[in-house]
């Protein structure tokens, strides 16, 4: 054991550097996250779900990071390596849509132009109807219609379809409202 803390101390030290540099960074960043949700009064499940991308994300570069400090041989590993990305690719490929609801729901929890509560009217030629926001998810975004249908709606479709915000003192009529 002591020869390898000897042989590896540089090494040891700066992985040691790297993963308290993860942990301050993470605290760093959760806590700002929760501040924009506190402050823009969004949902804490979403908050959660935006730190927890954010976490994954830190956990990738950190891997990168110690990989590089202990100099692997990726030629000993490169047939993983390659299985494993080839999956991965075939497996996001097959999967784009999900991937751009998840983005389209980061940029939704950032940008905040609409929150649980909100009505909206979608300007959409199959869906011109005024709802209501349940819950806005990772993926999708739970409406309910005046007659009291539950709608999910995907959240990419929010970034490119134009929506309303119907102000709450006058649901009854479509006024003027913030346009995203």
């Amino acid at each position: 054991m002591k020869q390898f803390i000897d042989t590896h101390q540089n090494q040891l030290i700066n992985t040691l550097i790297c993963l308290c540099a993860f942990i301050i960074i993470r605290f760093l960043i959760a806590k700002a996250i929760r501040k924009i949700g506190r402050i823009s009064d969004i949902n804490k499940v979403r908050t959660k779900l935006i730190i927890r991308y954010v976490t994954i994300l830190l956990m990738f570069i950190c891997f990168g990071t110690l990989v590089y400090i202990w100099q692997v041989n990726f030629e000993d590993l490169g047939i993983i390596f390659s299985s494993v990305f080839a999956v991965l690719g075939v497996a996001l490929f097959a999967s784009w849509s999900i991937l751009s609801n998840i983005t389209a729901g980061v940029i939704l929890f950032f940008s905040f132009p609409f929150k649980i509560g909100d009505r909206i009217k979608i300007l959409d030629g199959d869906f011109a109807e005024e709802v209501d926001i349940l819950d806005i998810k990772a993926y999708h975004i739970y409406l309910k219609k005046d007659n009291g249908e539950l709608l999910t709606y995907p959240n990419n479709l929010l970034l490119q379809k134009g929506v309303v915000i119907i102000n709450k003192e006058d649901n009854d009529e479509t006024t003027e409202g913030d346009y995203i």
